[in-house]
C-alpha cells in the first residue's frame, strides 16, 4: 500500500500591481491548511503576463504577506526542492510540456490573428452565441502546421478539448461538478510570445511542485475542467480542489477596487494592525467556530489570533455563500486591537504607522520650500496624515463646470490612478492626454486632482505628493469622493 501524498499547498499571485486582500485571504487559508496537516506552504510567482507585469509588485507581495505574519516554506526568496519559483524562470519546462501535447495530438497550433479572432467573436455575439474559438486551425494537417511554424509564422498552441462528452471533477466543498465539453473552449496554452498561459503553467507547476491540494477562489471553477483535461493528457494525477467562495461587497457584488480598497498596501498605510486584518480575514467564510458570547460581549466571540485559527479552523464548515468584506466590521475590529495596546505599544504603533522616519523624509522636502515656521508644517502637510479628505464644492468644483461633469472627470482620474505607471512622467502624460480627450484645460484637470487628493486649492507639488501617498491611498480618496460628493443631490 502506497504512502499517502504529503500535504503541499501554494498560492500563486501575479505581480501586476499592489497585493490584493484576496491574495492574503487565500494565503491565510493555505497556511492554516498546511500547518494543521504538517504540510508545506509554497509561494510561487506567476509572472508570465509580461504586458501587465510590474517590477516592484513581487517585492510588495513579499512585504505585505510578511507584515501579516503569513510566511511560506518555499518560494523565490527562499528556494526549495522544486524551484525555481518564478514562472518566467521555468519556460523550458513549459516548452517541453507543449511539445509533448503536440506529439500526442492533445494540442494544436493556431495561426489565427487577433483581427480574425475579433471578427469571429463579433459574429458569434451578433448570432447570440457564446464567444468561443471555432477550431479553424484544429482541422489543419499537423505536419503542415509544423512547417508553417518552422517558417516563422506566428502561432499559439491550443488545447484539443474532446468534442463529445463531459469532464467531471470533485470539489471538496461542493462535491462532483460536471462540465459538458460543448461548453469548454479550446483554451490557448502557449502564447505567441512563447510564454505559457495561466492554464498550462498552473498545471505543469502544480504537478512538478507536488501540490496535493489546490485551494483557490471559486472564480476558477470554470477553468478546472481544462486543468483536469490537461492532467489527463499528461497522464498525471490531479490534486484535490477546494474552491473558496469569493469575497463580496455588502451589496453582494464581487469585491473590486472600484467600490472598496482592495490593496493590502492601503490598509498598512492607513493604520490597520496586521493582527486585526488576519483576525478579520479569519472570520470570513464561516470556517472559524466562535465561542458563545458572555453577557453580549461580541468581541469575546470574534477576536482571535493566528495561532487560534491554526488550532480551531474547520475547512469543512466553510459556507458557500460569498463572505462580505465589511469595512465597518474591519474598522471596529481594528479599534479593539488598538485600544488593547499598552500606552507604549500605542505610541509605537502611531510612530510606525503614521510618523515613521521614512515617511516623514519623503514629505519634508515637499513642504520645506513653502514654510516659514515649523508651526505651519501641518497646515501644509495635513492631508498626508488624514484618513478622509472630502473637499467642499468651492474647492473641487471648477468654474464653468457642473457637478455631473466633475463627477465624470473624477471617474476618469480614478481610472488613470489605478492603471498608469506610478511615476511622475507617466502620470503627467496621462493627465494631459485626459485633458485633451475631454476638452478640459490641463489646469482644470490638475486642480481637480489636487482638490480631491489634498482637500486644498494650493498644496506642495501635486504629483510628488501623489507618489508619496501611494496609488492605493490616492485611489481611495477619489473613490470616496465619487461615492459621497459634497453637494450631490
Amino acid at each position: 500500500m502506497s504512502e499517502p501524498q504529503p500535504v503541499r499547498v501554494r498560492i500563486a499571485p501575479s505581480p501586476t500591481g499592489d497585493p490584493h486582500v484576496g491574495t492574503a485571504y487565500m494565503a491565510l487559508l493555505n497556511l492554516i491548511f498546511a500547518r494543521q496537516r504538517g504540510g508545506q506552504f509554497v509561494l510561487r510567482i506567476e509572472d508570465t503576463d509580461r504586458v501587465r507585469f510590474v517590477a516592484s509588485s513581487e517585492r510588495m507581495i513579499f512585504e505585505a504577506l510578511r507584515w501579516l505574519g503569513l510566511d511560506w516554506d518555499e518560494g523565490p526568496d527562499k528556494g526549495g526542492p522544486y524551484g525555481p519559483y518564478r514562472q518566467s524562470e521555468r519556460t523550458p519546462l513549459y516548452a517541453e510540456a507543449v511539445t509533448s501535447l503536440l506529439e500526442r495530438g492533445q494540442a494544436y497550433r493556431c495561426f489565427c490573428t487577433s483581427e480574425q479572432l475579433d471578427a469571429m467573436r463579433r459574429e458569434q455575439i451578433a448570432a447570440k452565441l457564446p464567444p468561443h474559438y471555432n477550431r479553424t486551425c484544429r482541422r489543419l494537417d499537423p505536419a503542415a502546421a509544423a512547417a508553417r511554424a518552422a517558417a516563422g509564422e506566428a502561432f499559439t498552441v491550443r488545447l484539443a478539448v474532446p468534442e463529445q462528452g463531459a469532464t467531471t471533477f470533485r470539489d471538496q466543498l461542493r462535491g462532483a461538478i460536471t462540465f459538458d465539453h460543448a461548453n469548454v473552449d479550446d483554451q490557448v496554452l502557449l502564447k505567441s510570445d512563447g510564454f505559457p498561459t495561466y492554464h498550462l503553467a498552473n498545471v505543469v507547476d502544480d504537478h512538478h511542485m507536488r501540490i496535493s491540494d489546490v485551494i483557490r477562489a471559486e472564480e476558477w471553477i470554470s477553468s478546472t475542467p481544462k486543468h483536469v483535461l490537461l492532467y489527463q493528457a499528461f497522464g498525471w494525477e490531479a490534486p484535490r480542489f477546494w474552491h473558496m467562495p469569493l469575497l463580496r461587497n455588502p451589496d453582494k457584488s464581487k469585491i473590486s477596487k472600484r467600490k472598496n480598497p482592495v490593496s493590502l498596501i492601503f490598509y498598512r498605510q492607513t493604520g490597520y494592525l496586521p493582527a486585526a486584518m488576519v483576525n478579520f480575514l479569519g472570520l470570513l467564510g464561516g470556517g472559524m467556530p466562535v465561542a458563545d458570547a458572555q453577557a453580549g460581549d461580541t468581541a469575546a466571540t470574534e477576536k482571535f489570533t493566528l495561532a487560534d485559527m491554526m488550532a480551531r479552523f474547520q475547512f469543512e464548515q466553510i459556507r458557500l455563500g460569498g463572505p462580505v468584506f465589511d469595512l465597518k466590521k474591519l474598522r471596529w475590529l481594528n479599534g479593539l486591537y488598538l485600544r488593547a495596546l499598552t500606552p507604549e505599544g500605542f505610541l509605537q504603533a502611531v510612530r510606525e504607522g503614521m510618523f515613521s522616519a521614512d515617511y516623514l523624509a519623503q514629505i519634508t522636502p515637499l513642504v520645506q520650500e513653502r514654510i516659514e515656521t515649523l508651526g505651519q508644517f501641518l497646515d501644509l502637510a495635513d492631508f498626508f496624515f488624514l484618513d478622509q479628505v472630502l473637499p467642499p464644492p468651492e474647492v473641487f468644483l471648477p468654474k464653468k463646470r457642473d457637478l455631473a461633469a466633475t463627477l465624470a472627470q473624477a471617474a476618469e482620474l480614478l481610472t488613470i490612478l489605478e492603471s498608469a505607471a506610478w511615476e511622475h512622467a507617466a502620470l503627467e502624460a496621462a493627465l494631459r492626454q485626459l485633458a485633451e480627450r475631454t476638452q478640459w484645460s490641463a489646469k482644470e484637470v490638475f486642480m481637480l486632482l489636487r482638490a480631491l487628493i489634498t482637500g486644498k486649492t494650493a498644496s506642495p507639488p501635486l504629483l510628488e505628493s501623489c507618489l508619496v501617498l501611494g496609488r492605493a491611498r490616492c485611489s481611495d480618496r477619489l473613490r470616496r469622493f465619487l461615492a459621497h460628493p459634497h453637494g450631490a443631490k
